[in-house]
């Protein structure tokens, strides 16, 4: 018999699935925190939870029984996952449950700000008739521009499309040939994006990249009278640049949904004309309270009789022998994506690996999903790993193909992985050096021996004397110092085309940069940012 314990409330159907699946049982015990949850935990095998419960390490320690904790919805920042993987225990998630809401509830904001609702229904209440202060504008043969065209992003471009409007996408992993398809217009950049757009929505998750993309910086890239939509994540537009585009008239209006910090009851933004806010409402509708629910029990009690494991943000159940073996490739293999998703650095369309020597004998799958969590951690909403990494990685119209090849090359275990996508294709090999020492050996077709950790600049340039003096002198009048240097050439003839990889100790100023890209043999300069040497991705860390 199987316990399960039902941390939050959570809808009715997901209950009634429970009381019809034989050989569970399950108790409803809301509100635990302390040491009454930890002491909670140890009684079931699986649990189920939403927002209002926190499990931190002390609500798992020791705990030897619990095997699942689902959190029913996407985010799961109320799980410490690592303490659950310490622990053995399975973390998943429920990500498609509030897709089609949360899209729905962007759209209805952006018709909001679009026909003045919210401000024309308050001034009725304050009883007053005012028609012609509440223009409005139509959507039909407006431009939309969405930032993030995962799942959520999908569902509104197709909602607009339906409204008779132009839609202009911009995704790190979005090629022109899958906008196409998708029957929406293709933006290399946000810069691109930005001039085009009578309405921005963002759905994306905050990461440095994410963080402030509409700026004071880049107001005056946006078309006067944009107006700006936030359903995904607080933090993605700066709220001061807002307030100065509003009271410029370059922001033509701002509805919001998310916010830095909450619960937010207090903004300068509210009350502000042509603002409209709401609180968190994306997934507060019934159909997806519901889904949540009825998802969330059938991951935990298909896991907890079968072993099924689907939509995990964490790894606990890698077999002991296999992590021993294989860990140290599995770290070569994600820091290889973390690369080479920067050297890429645009939309991407087809991915190639190649095992050679020892490990095309092992378990290449297993690293494949390694290279894919990698190569997608730092561009998803979802949280990545090797479970959800390669499904993740498909979903988004990417091919992926493994080739193994027992013959060892230079090394008794590599592997090479081609990354491609518009018209850039780039390629990096791997190695594992001692048994904890990941190792790029080749990056396009120059070979070298360079860390795979830390901040490097990668640079290529003509095979040409005074190269690498000249780079060390730009750092040294910067304050930057270089903790190693590789150099490679194509071909391993003098003459032809090189590269250098140095590992910095810090990341140089865009000063240095411009300085570094300004000597003439250089063409390319690039920053690549990749864990620390002793830094292990929370699922490897088990």
């Amino acid at each position: 018999m199987h316990r399960i314990i039902v941390l939050d409330s959570i809808a009715q159907e997901g209950l009634d699935i429970l009381d019809a699946e034989p050989g569970v049982e399950y108790d409803v015990r809301t509100g635990l925190k302390g040491e009454e949850l930890r002491q909670a935990l140890t009684e079931y095998d699986g649990a189920i939870l939403r927002s209002g419960v926190k499990i931190t390490p002390e609500s798992v320690a020791g705990n030897t029984r619990l095997k699942a904790l689902v959190r029913a919805g996407v985010g799961t920042d109320n799980i410490d996952k690592p303490a659950a993987t310490r622990q053995g225990i399975v973390v998943m998630n429920t990500p498609t449950g509030n897709t089609v809401s949360t899209a729905e509830h962007a759209f209805a904001l952006m018709m909001s700000l679009s026909r003045n609702i919210a401000a024309a229904n308050q001034s009725l209440v304050e009883g007053r008739w005012d028609r012609k202060l509440y223009m409005g504008n139509q959507l039909a043969g407006k431009t939309l521009g969405i930032v993030g065209m995962g799942r959520i992003g999908r569902e509104v471009a197709s909602r607009a499309k339906a409204f008779e409007m132009r839609v202009v996408g911009y995704d790190p992993f979005l090629t022109e040939e899958q906008a196409a398809k998708l029957g929406i217009d293709y933006a290399a950049t946000v810069d691109d994006l930005l001039p085009q757009i009578d309405y921005l929505t963002v759905h994306t998750p905050l990461t440095p990249e994410t963080t402030n993309l509409v700026s004071k910086a880049n107001l005056e890239k946006l078309k006067p009278g944009v107006r700006l939509i936030n359903a995904a994540r607080g933090g993605i537009y700066d709220e001061e640049a807002l307030i100065e585009g509003l009271d410029s008239g370059k922001i033509g209006g701002v509805a919001l949904d998310v916010y830095p910090n909450e619960p937010c009851t207090d903004s300068p933004l509210f009350g502000r004309p042509n603002v409209v806010c709401t609180p968190h409402l994306g997934a507060s509708t019934e159909e997806a309270q519901t889904q949540v629910a009825v998802e969330g029990i059938h991951l935990l009690t298909n896991f907890l009789k079968t072993g099924e494991i689907r939509h995990a943000v964490n790894v606990a159940a890698l077999d002991p022998k296999t992590l021993a073996d294989m860990k140290g490739f599995l770290n070569v293999a994600h820091r290889l994506g973390v690369l080479l998703a920067q050297w890429h650095g645009g939309g991407i369309a087809s991915v190639q690996l190649h095992y050679r020597g020892e490990i095309a004998s092992k378990s290449t799958q297993l690293l494949t999903s390694a290279f894919c969590a990698g190569l997608l951690e730092n561009a998803l909403e979802e949280e990545v790993n090797v479970i959800n990494a390669e499904v993740l990685l498909r979903d988004r119209g990417i091919d992926l193909v493994a080739h193994q090849h027992h013959e060892m090359g230079s090394f008794t275990s590599s592997m090479t992985v081609e990354v491609s996508g518009g018209d850039r294709s780039v390629k990096a090999s791997g190695a594992l050096l001692g048994h904890n020492m990941p190792r790029l050996v080749m990056l396009d077709d120059h070979r070298l021996e360079s860390y795979l950790d830390g901040k490097l600049l990668i640079f290529t340039h003509a095979d040409v004397p005074g190269i690498i003096g000249r780079v060390g002198t730009v750092f040294g009048q910067h304050n930057v110092n270089i903790g190693q240097m590789a150099v490679g050439r194509a071909g391993g003839s003098q003459g032809s085309r090189a590269v250098g990889v140095l590992n910095l100790d810090g990341v140089p100023s865009q000063a240095a940069l411009d300085e570094v890209q300004a000597i003439e043999a250089i063409d390319h300069v690039c920053v690549i940012e990749l864990p620390p040497a002793d830094q292990l991705p929370a699922w490897l860390q088990a």
